[in-house]
């Protein structure tokens, strides 16, 4: 593994809390409340070091638990699975309750599995899936398996029925890596009511999937795709047959389509900040199932197709999807570099923007790299997953271009010499504002974090 910048920084002792990057910041932010300003400086103050080398916090926030891989189940049903990955917060029936649902990004080697329970698992083979807690006042009253028998389980989104879709971010076919069945699809699960189906809505396409995001209005689903090889992924929208039908209604079937933007193959070329494209085109997939060929190496036509390297982080806001590419390299066959980009996409005008570009396009000394998932604030910010090497935060942005560290992952899963820290993932707040949840990736952590949200002076 080649070493990265940020790797390269924190070994030399030159980490700071600070991300490098250009754009229109004002635009993410449009119609949300004023950004924390806490005594001159942007955010909540310097990280607090956590005497327990847990998760550093600035002053006034605290953090709990909620659940951390390898202890028990509340269900009875096994040992909480591994590797925790996206995530989101849905409205309970009660005031002071809350459901999470939180994806289980396993590979066949995970240490623990999502157990395979009757009714709930899609290939017995599959160790990933997803897990869901209910709380009440902060607390944790039940957890339990949502769905199972999936791989690698990266994001997915909420739905506006307030349902989850989990997606594979694989895309194994049955026979291969030990499966019974194909991979590569997006599910649905229902904490509520616990009906997971643990069938996969097949026309939303076989891929790599990350995450999806949907247009309210519309019903208009939004699907990145995190490919590993070259010629990299694409960015989809899938025109649902039953827009807004609820649960399940995407069985009904749909189109997938995958953006195209003339004259632009990859995306990694589009280097200023602001630039917009007034006539992107989409293209039908001619085969969403990929029965011989990846979508991605599929003949669209003429004009071909728009790719770009690690398509991760995708929500709705506003009027508008949001989607990330975590960077782009030259070496890996990208025809341009970056260190993280978030583009959006307006469907009213057919607009697609880049919005933000990360890294030392703007100030080779600081750091910031690999932007992974992103949610928007409701006290009115960008938080950010950072997906670099050697140290790990959560940062927030501001309307006014500075970033501020939110959180730092403690646990250290190297050694005293080499240091190693989880990601963090799955990003989200609660339906009312007053608590982030977070994950990290390795060891499986989910945490809470309340505090002075909202101080924004």
């Amino acid at each position: 593994m080649s070493v990265t910048r940020r790797q390269m920084l924190a070994r030399t002792g030159a980490v700071g809390a600070g991300i490098a990057f250009a754009g229109a910041v004002d635009e993410l932010f449009a119609g949300s409340a004023a950004t924390a300003q806490v005594g001159g400086r942007a955010g909540y103050g310097p990280l607090v070091p956590d005497p327990a080398g847990v998760l550093d916090l600035p002053r006034g926030f605290r953090y709990t638990i909620l659940s951390r891989e390898g202890r028990p189940l509340r269900s009875g049903e096994g040992p909480v699975p591994s590797h925790h990955d996206g995530m989101t917060a849905l409205p309970g029936r009660r005031r002071d309750e809350v459901w999470l649902v939180r994806n289980h990004e396993n590979r066949p080697d995970a240490a623990y599995r999502v157990p395979a329970i009757d009714g709930l698992t899609y290939d017995p083979e599959g160790k990933g899936g997803c897990t869901s807690l209910e709380l009440r006042d902060g607390r944790v009253r039940s957890e339990g398996v949502a769905i199972a028998g999936t791989a690698v389980n990266c994001a997915g989104g909420p739905t506006p029925w307030h349902t989850w879709l989990t997606c594979e971010e694989d895309e194994s076919k049955a026979g291969t890596n030990g499966y019974t069945k194909d991979h590569g699809f997006v599910f649905e699960v229902d904490p509520y009511r616990r009906r997971t189906d643990a069938e996969p809505f097949t026309a939303m396409g076989r891929f790599q999937h990350e995450a999806i995001a949907i247009d309210p209005r519309s019903g208009v689903v939004y699907e990145t795709e995190d490919a590993f090889d070259f010629p990299f992924g694409l960015f989809y929208r899938f025109l649902p047959n039953r827009p807004r039908g609820g649960y399940g209604s995407l069985h009904a079937g749909g189109r997938l389509e995958a953006l195209r933007v003339p004259g632009v193959p990859d995306l990694s070329v589009v280097q200023r900040p602001g630039a917009a494209f007034d006539r992107v085109e989409w293209g039908k997939v001619p085969d969403p199932l990929a029965r011989q060929t990846p979508i991605r190496d599929q003949d669209f036509g003429k004009g071909g197709i728009t790719h770009a390297q690690k398509l991760e982080g995708c929500y709705w806001g506003g009027d508008r999807v949001y989607f990330v590419s975590s960077f782009a390299r030259t070496g890996d066959g990208s025809r341009a570099a970056h260190f993280g980009q978030v583009w959006s996409y307006e469907p009213r005008r057919g607009r697609l923007t880049l919005v933000i570009v990360f890294g030392p396009g703007t100030d080779v000394d600081k750091v910031g790299e690999s932007p992974d998932n992103i949610c928007l604030a409701p006290q009115g910010g960008l938080m950010v997953c950072e997906d670099g090497g050697g140290e790990q935060f959560v940062f927030g942005v501001t309307r006014g271009r500075t970033v501020y560290p939110m959180a730092r992952n403690r646990q250290n899963i190297g050694t005293a010499q080499e240091p190693e820290y989880g990601e963090f993932a799955g990003v989200t707040f609660a339906p009312d504002g007053r608590t982030m949840f977070v994950n990290v990736y390795d060891p499986g952590t989910t945490f809470a974090v309340t505090g002075p949200w909202g101080r924004d002076g």
